[in-house]
């Protein structure tokens, strides 16, 4: 074979590719003059046999034909597959007019995040704005600055994540009013939503990762009564107008005085069922009034300011208002549980 032959034989294979009109018959131009048994193959091992002189050209028009023809191939199949979408004919069958479209189903919120975004709502309502911090804290604003004693389980390893660098994964969204209360100066009315992470053994009703929405204000003649009000508002807008609230004396180190509340069941109405295990009444978290230490560590004088401060777990909410009784089934991401909440 000479120079001149593999010429010819590159416009035989343009123009064989050229003239296909099915993706078939283009795949066996390709196979034909491309593939491991084709005929440029066959070429390139002959020109070991070819004369001397004819080595460079040859050489030189077997790397043209297979670029030229690669290249053609790929414009024609990119052209035959945009003619068969075109005219919707695939493996042979027309397009039907008449057949109904197919829709993609459509996503839904997930249960957190529909209960943090309609606290968000109400709490707008009353004059709440939202902060937020960061995930990685500080011993001292998770627990120093919350008068946390130093002995205190919660700052044992087996209950919270150590970092080597001596922070720690916050435990509570707490850290964030300190945060906002060292950045700026009375009134502070805010929510923070947030993750939390505890080591608590994963079961039905705990998650080492779970979320919290705490709640701040701080002003002049901030009293429980506002505390008791603007929870029962809440209570009744996310559950139900009929909903009540009772508070329960309690102690938390960054309170002072310290309750629980409840809500009473909005599923049975306070007359007792599975969901509030007959009580009548689900227990929902704490608050109280902020300890005058806490405002001596951010510099607010408690001679002035009072406020108050609460927080609620958003995965039990959404355990109570959903009737979800597993609270991993709001973390296995089985879409056909969710779609019973949408």
């Amino acid at each position: 074979m000479k120079a001149t032959d593999i010429l010819a034989l590159k416009e035989a294979a343009l123009a064989e590719a050229r003239a296909a009109d099915t993706a078939e018959t283009l795949e066996q131009v390709r196979i034909k003059y491309l593939g491991r048994k084709g005929l440029l193959p066959d070429i390139m091992q002959g020109l070991k046999d070819a004369d001397v002189s004819e080595r460079p050209a040859m050489g030189r028009y077997a790397n043209e034909l297979k670029q030229e023809l690669a290249a053609l191939l790929a414009t024609r199949r990119t052209a035959l597959d945009n003619a068969r979408t075109t005219s919707g004919s695939a493996a042979g069958d027309s397009f039907d007019p008449t057949l109904p479209g197919r829709w993609r189903a459509f996503g839904t919120r997930h249960p957190i995040s529909r209960i943090i975004e309609d606290a968000i709502r109400i709490f707008d309502t009353l004059g709440f704005s939202v902060a937020d911090g960061p995930d990685i804290e500080t011993e001292y604003h998770n627990f120093d600055a919350l008068n946390t004693p130093d002995d205190h389980p919660s700052r044992d390893t087996q209950d919270t994540f150590w970092l080597e660098s001596g922070q720690l994964l916050r435990t509570q969204t707490s850290p964030v009013q300190i945060r906002v209360m060292e950045s700026r100066p009375p009134p502070v009315r805010i929510i923070a939503p947030g993750r939390c992470y505890r080591r608590d053994t994963t079961d039905a009703t705990h998650s080492a990762n779970f979320h919290q929405i705490e709640g701040l204000y701080v002003d002049r003649h901030v009293s429980m009564a506002d505390l008791k009000g603007d929870i029962t508002c809440f209570a009744q807008r996310l559950m139900g107008p009929d909903v009540k609230v009772r508070f329960r004396p309690h102690f938390f180190p960054f309170t002072e005085p310290s309750v629980e509340y409840d809500f009473s069941c909005h599923v049975c109405g306070g007359k007792g069922c599975r969901v509030c295990k007959q009580s009548g009444w689900i227990e929902i978290s704490g608050a109280g009034m902020v300890n005058p230490k806490v405002f001596a560590k951010v510099g607010y004088d408690p001679e002035v300011f009072t406020g108050y401060a609460f927080g609620m777990g958003v995965e039990r909410i959404a355990m109570i208002r959903y009737g979800i009784h597993d609270i991993r089934l709001l973390y296995d991401n089985d879409k056909r549980f969710l779609e019973q909440l949408g």
